[in-house]
């Protein structure tokens, strides 16, 4: 057991839509990630996504609507809901899913990560 200063972890965060994987539990990863600008429309076919906004806020659009999270605020996204996140200002968020879920489903594009990299 080893505790985790998150704001330390998120200081060594340099790219973009690159999350970081900062703790493991049950099969599952808690990663970190700085977001600024669009991120591809994409799902995950077989697994929930949490994302909790740890500062400054994020739209999540979805076909016909957008929810914004700010600080704080935190949503689950059930498994197969085509989203896309937007932050127009740099946010910092905390993504907690299944260590098998891909980062942009079965899209393929510039900001795809293939193997998450520990902090």
């Amino acid at each position: 057991m080893k505790k985790v200063n998150i704001n330390e972890k998120f200081g060594l965060i340099k790219e973009l839509w690159t999350p970081k994987i900062i703790g493991e539990l049950n099969g599952q990863d808690v990663k970190l990630a700085k977001v600024k600008g669009e991120f591809v429309w994409h799902n995950h076919t077989d697994e929930d996504e949490l994302f909790l906004i740890i500062k400054g806020s994020l739209k999540i659009d979805f076909e016909g609507e957008s929810v914004t999270l700010n600080e704080g605020e935190m949503l689950v996204i059930p498994r197969g809901v085509e989203h896309r996140p937007v932050a127009e200002e740099e946010a910092w968020i905390l993504l907690f899913e299944p260590q098998s879920t891909k980062h942009t489903g079965d899209v393929k594009s510039d900001l795809t990560v293939d193997k998450f990299e520990k902090i």
